[in-house]
């Protein structure tokens, strides 16, 4: 039973995302342009091959973060207008497992938004970016971290009538923040701190630790940068849950 609800809300989500296809290619028209025309006017007429890699690293974090959002966000919001979202949780599954099921089909294209948008200015502009074991666990932890970060954007979607210029707010600090137009290295220690408070910017800083200064897992844990990613991660998947918990119940007794 939880895994036919599973299956049919992943099912649904991908069958209303693969319905329209013009708007994934328009997204990654822009998303690459944009990324090569900030790097470009960054570089002052060029694109400068000592910061081209680092910074693809960060804004494919955001990428990721703002299209899985996007997806998630806007799915919810068009139930709760068609008056359907009530209905669908008219099930013995727990609650979570339907927007468990939305979350999978939103990170499934949030991801491959995100990498066919980071192969096209390495192959544009000739960007390597070396590949390591060591960048496997910082990686997954990006990712775990980004999910929590939708899923919390969800949760608010759930009652705030002001999800989407909230949502635009949270995801353009992170776009100016995580190291995606320079590397987290070049900015003010205070600008760094809080930098480091968003979603994908610790994750990012582990990766390109791991990818471009050949530092290793244990490395990263002694020098600080993965319990605290690894802390971020957890206090923000925790925040998300209780707030789903608490907006839930509040948007069926106002359905």
């Amino acid at each position: 039973m939880l895994r036919d609800v599973l299956r049919a809300e992943i099912g649904k989500g991908l069958r209303i995302q693969l319905a329209h296809p013009a708007g994934h290619v328009i997204t990654l028209l822009i998303s690459t342009m944009m990324y090569l025309g900030l790097q470009f006017v960054l570089g002052q007429g060029a694109l400068r091959e000592d910061l081209l890699p680092q910074t693809l690293v960060a804004i494919g974090g955001y990428w990721f973060l703002q299209y899985a959002g996007l997806v998630m966000v806007a799915d919810l919001i068009e139930d709760k207008r068609a008056g359907t979202f009530a209905q669908s949780q008219l099930t013995t599954a727990p609650p979570w497992l339907p927007m468990l099921g939305r979350l999978i089909s939103a990170s499934v294209f949030g991801l491959a938004v995100a990498t066919v948008a980071a192969l096209v200015p390495m192959l544009v502009a000739g960007i390597a970016i070396p590949l390591r074991w060591a960048a496997l666990l910082p990686a997954a932890l990006l990712g775990v971290n980004v999910l929590a970060f939708t899923f919390l954007l969800a949760s608010l979607a759930l009652v705030s009538p002001v999800i989407g210029a909230l949502q635009s707010l949270f995801t353009a600090l992170v776009l100016l923040l995580n190291g995606s137009f320079l590397p987290l290295a070049l900015y003010p220690d205070w600008l760094a701190v809080l930098a480091r408070v968003l979603p994908t910017t610790l994750g990012t800083e582990a990766l390109t630790q791991t990818l471009f200064e050949g530092r290793t897992v244990g490395e990263l844990w002694n020098g600080g940068t993965l319990p605290w990613l690894l802390a971020h991660t957890l206090a923000l998947t925790a925040c998300a849950g209780l707030l789903f918990a608490r907006n839930h119940r509040r948007a069926l007794e106002s359905s």
